[in-house]
This record gives structure tokens, C-alpha cells and sequence, in this order.
């Protein structure tokens, strides 16, 4: 009686394993991410975000990328002619250098580089977006990038690390320095409100505690020497500023004289602490808004913007 009753139990006990383990099978299955080959989207999509995975990952195709005409960013126009022959440069086969665009917030560094979706996609040109979080994956990316007829940009935006980090160990080994050669269809563009990426303090000029303090600056400096092109924004002056709000104010059509067009501008710079592409953007998005409320949006034409500039 007693081995009937433990056959019965190993049998019961069996058949909840089953249960389980179909049940995980189930759920793994419903989580696993169905995924279309890059090479099946390369041609129809121009710009993808590198998704983690495990271990792995894939590349996600954003259907509706952020385009920016550079055009509409004033004030950077070396910056941006430096970005764009690098870039052609590249697309043509030629030798070219990764890029850092480093400075003031909200400035246009990120807008720069999504503008060049514009017009160089149709050359080869693909941006894959990158995180900083998912760096230490670049040797897996580029695995798969390699020997693709594209040109490909990596993109990692609002870059930086702290001294705590080990992550910026792997951006260096691929932008130069380790031992697998970056795929030559590879650059990577990088935005960042620093100059070196990483912090800086007063101890970095004097003795502090370290016996070579040189060598530390010089680890500092590094990761930011590794780009050949690094490209810097700085504040914005008021006649930069309002040419900016202008060209939006004009764009977007609006009922508005210039002189309250300047006066309002100018008050939403102080209220956000400062003077960039960036506010000058949310104001007029704010500026539209209450307009439109007010029904006084849509019929600009009369207004001429440039007798204010």
C-alpha cells in the first residue's frame, strides 16, 4: 500500500511538472520578441534604435524619425557645414572621423545629427541610435553592421560618465585602441554637455592624492581624444536667439506683431535660465498653443519678422 501511494504521488508530482513547465514554455514564448532581420528593413527604414535582448539584441526600426531641416538651426553654420562634409565624406567611401559635439544644453547638437537624415540616406546613409546603458554592446553591433553595403552612424546621445564607470572602456576600444579593427561602414557621433565626457574638478589641477596626477587627467582626456572631429556649442547671444524665434514664429504662421513677438520671447529666456534653440522651440510651441485657443493662428503672411532682426 505504501509503494502504491508513493507511485501515485511521483505520478502527481510528474503531472504538475508537466503543467509547469508548459506553462513557462507558454509565457517565454509570448515574451520572446519577434524580430525582423536588418537586411530586410535596411533598405525600406532610415534609422533604427539598438534594442538589448539577453545577452544580445536587434535593431528596432523607428518608423516616424525625428528629421530636422538645418536650415531652421542659425547660429551653428560652421558647425554644421564641418558635420556635413565629414559625413559626405564618409557616404562616399572616403575616410572620415567619429565625431563629438560637445556644449551648451539645447544648443542643436542632437538636432545636427538628425538632421542628417534629410538628404544623405539616399547616398547609403543609416543612423542606428545607441544608449549609453547598452555600450558595452558595441562590439556586438558592429558585428552585425559589418559588410553591409551602408554607411551606418552610431548615434549616443547626451553622453557622459562618472569615475565610477567601467562602460566608457568599450566606446574606447572601439573608436581606437583595441584589438578588432572598427568596420570601415562604422563612425559614431556622440552628443554630450561635456567637453571630456567626464567630470572634472579642481583636484585634477593639483597633487590631490594621486602620486602622478598628470596620468589621471590624461585618462580623462582619452575618451574625447579618441574623436577626430569634436565640434563645441556655445551660449547663445540675443540676436541669435529672437533670428531663431522668427524663423519659427514665421513657419508656424502666426498672428503676432514683432515687437510682442521679441518682448514675450525675451521673457520666456529669463523664466528658463537662458538662451537656446531649445526654448526658443518650447516657446513658440507655448505661443501657438494659447494663440490658437485665442483663434489668432494661421494668417502670419502680413507680418514681416525680418524688419525686427
Amino acid at each position: 500500500m505504501s509503494s502504491e501511494n508513493s507511485h501515485l504521488k511521483t505520478s502527481d508530482l510528474l503531472k504538475r511538472l508537466d503543467r509547469f513547465l508548459d506553462l513557462t514554455e507558454t509565457l517565454y514564448s509570448s515574451q520572446m520578441v519577434k524580430t525582423v532581420p536588418l537586411v530586410d528593413l535596411i533598405d525600406k527604414v532610415i534609422a533604427f534604435r539598438w534594442q538589448k535582448n539577453g545577452q544580445s539584441g536587434y535593431f528596432h526600426p523607428v518608423e516616424h524619425p525625428d528629421v530636422v531641416d538645418h536650415r531652421d538651426l542659425i547660429g551653428i553654420d560652421r558647425n554644421l557645414g564641418l558635420l556635413n562634409r565629414n559625413t559626405l565624406q564618409f557616404v562616399k567611401g572616403f575616410s572620415a572621423n567619429n565625431v563629438l559635439l560637445w556644449g551648451e544644453r539645447g544648443s542643436g547638437k542632437s538636432s545636427a545629427i538628425k538632421g542628417l537624415l534629410r538628404d544623405l540616406p539616399g547616398q547609403g546613409l543609416r543612423i542606428i541610435e545607441v544608449r549609453k546603458e547598452d555600450l558595452w554592446q558595441l562590439h556586438e553591433i558592429t558585428r552585425h553592421l559589418r559588410g553591409l553595403p551602408y554607411r551606418f552612424v552610431l548615434f549616443c546621445d547626451d553622453l557622459s560618465f562618472d569615475e565610477v564607470e567601467v562602460s566608457y572602456r568599450e566606446l574606447k576600444a572601439v573608436l581606437e585602441g583595441g584589438i578588432e579593427a572598427r568596420p570601415e561602414n562604422v563612425l559614431i557621433y556622440a552628443t554630450s554637455n561635456r567637453r571630456h565626457l567626464m567630470p572634472e574638478s579642481l583636484d585634477d589641477n593639483i597633487s590631490g592624492n594621486e602620486i602622478h596626477p598628470h596620468e589621471a587627467v590624461s585618462e580623462k582626456l582619452s575618451l574625447s581624444d579618441r574623436f577626430g572631429m569634436r565640434l563645441g556649442f556655445y551660449p547663445m547671444d540675443r540676436k541669435t536667439y529672437l533670428a531663431i524665434v522668427y524663423r519659427m514664429a514665421e513657419k508656424a504662421r502666426l498672428l503676432i506683431t514683432p515687437q510682442k513677438l521679441q518682448m514675450e520671447a525675451e521673457q520666456w529666456s529669463l523664466r528658463q535660465g537662458g538662451r537656446s534653440g531649445r526654448a526658443a522651440r518650447q516657446f513658440i510651441d507655448d505661443l501657438s498653443g494659447r494663440l490658437g485657443l485665442a483663434g489668432s493662428s494661421g494668417a502670419a503672411e502680413n507680418l514681416d519678422f525680418g524688419k525686427s532682426r
